[in-house]
């Protein structure tokens, strides 16, 4: 049956389609960029347009399912089933499986050279391990399913009496990046929340890597994050205490700034994005975590580069000073561009009044760098921490799950 519609020349069309076709239906008009009722439309036309009807599709537990399409299509459309002698249900079933069939699930888009993300801040407790495992995490999901993304449009006006109140969300597929986190930090907090084993301090290490004196092949010590929305494209290079002494054991080697690099270079092959989690430090180590995400040449700008994870609190913003000023430092001493990617203001709550307000009103108006990510102080976080899962599996629906979809998307 059908009702008029109150957009312009369409009609609102009732029927019924079995719930898998339906939500196959959903992702991939998702993937394709098209709304549902272009996708219908499309595959009607087409059914309408074979010379007879191809095979059934099983229909069982077909349930309601509306859509709008151009006035008089589906008048035709039942013309056909019709002379075709089959329900209205299969016709429609075949006409949405043929569409499908007709427009394959899009190839992944992957960089050109491999991205490389430092995550960052002079200042500990900011939360750069909960930003590096998030956003890997928002990288690496599930290209074949839909995930709930927060629309990013409010972070302009993020200082607004709205922002802790609901915010706009729609569904998109996963990213579906290979992607490797790097626990960079001594203190192997990204290890530990992913549950991962620190690496013993007797054995192979990223340190040895750096310092020149590997006991392997780094490849060997890389675990992967088994989860099924990730699939087998998120890992974890793991940490070993003997990064308390990298700084020290750099300071003998040749380049040391380029240490990072020569470690991890063979590993990118591998991977469409590394996401290095720092440790709180101005030393040598994070040199080399800065030189690592400089921009290389026939890179485009901001493909890799610093995100700087902060608070809405003053001591972020001394720290954040400090930082700054040794990559600006680092970018003339060695001639290099090294991109910021953003700040993200993390553990954000408004409820606490002025400092956290006025200091978030304060990162939105820097501009360059621009905020891309606010992450609020929600328990979820905590939570998947304490379990060592991953947010995204832990609690996929969370605000702060929807918020590291949305920081991902930002910086891609």
């Amino acid at each position: 049956m059908t009702s008029p519609a109150t957009s312009s020349d369409r009609e609102k069309v009732v029927s019924k389609l079995p719930g898998w076709l339906r939500q196959d239906l959903k992702i991939r008009a998702a993937q394709r960029g098209i709304e549902i009722q272009a996708a219908v439309e499309q595959g009607i036309s087409d059914w309408c347009n074979l010379a007879s009807a191809p095979a059934s599709v099983d229909t069982a537990g077909a349930d309601s399912f509306s859509t709008f399409l151009p006035e008089g299509q589906w008048e035709e459309f039942r013309s056909v089933v019709a002379d075709r002698r089959v329900s209205l249900i299969q016709g429609l079933a075949q006409s949405v499986k043929l569409w499908l069939d007709s427009n394959p699930a899009p190839d992944i888009e992957r960089p050109a050279i491999t991205r490389r993300i430092v995550v960052c801040n002079q200042k500990g407790g900011v939360g750069k391990t909960a930003i590096t495992a998030g956003t890997g995490e928002a990288l690496a999901e599930d290209p074949g399913t839909l995930h709930r993304v927060r629309i990013a449009k409010q972070l302009a006006a993020a200082a607004g009496d709205n922002v802790d109140g609901p915010l706009d969300v729609e569904d998109l597929p996963g990213l579906g990046l290979r992607v490797l986190l790097v626990d960079f930090d001594p203190q192997c907090h990204l290890t530990n929340q992913l549950g991962g084993a620190p690496l013993p301090m007797n054995g192979d290490s990223l340190t040895n890597h750096m310092a020149g004196d590997p006991k392997g092949d780094l490849r060997d010590l890389i675990v992967s994050i088994d989860d099924e929305n990730f699939g087998d494209r998120l890992h974890l290079l793991p940490a070993c205490n003997d990064a308390f002494l990298l700084d020290v054991r750099l300071s003998a080697v040749r380049a040391r700034e380029a240490a990072l690099e020569r470690a991890l270079a063979p590993l990118e092959a591998d991977y469409d994005v590394i996401l290095v989690d720092c440790p709180p430090s101005l030393g040598l180590s994070m040199d080399a975590a800065a030189y690592y995400g400089r921009r290389r040449p026939g890179e485009k700008p901001g493909q890799s580069g610093a995100l700087i994870v902060v608070q809405a609190e003053d001591s972020s913003a001394d720290a954040y000073e400090l930082l700054t000023n040794q990559i600006d430092d680092l970018r003339g001493d060695l001639q290099i561009d090294i991109d910021y990617l953003g700040i993200v203001v993390n553990l954000y709550d408004g409820r606490r009044g002025y400092i956290a307000t006025s200091s978030l009103q304060g990162w939105v108006d820097i501009k360059d760098p621009q905020v891309v990510g606010l992450i609020g102080d929600l328990k979820e976080q905590k939570e998947a921490v304490r379990l060592k899962q991953p947010l995204l599996s832990y609690a996929p629906k969370s605000q702060q799950a929807i918020g590291m979809r949305a920081l991902a998307r930002e910086i891609s």
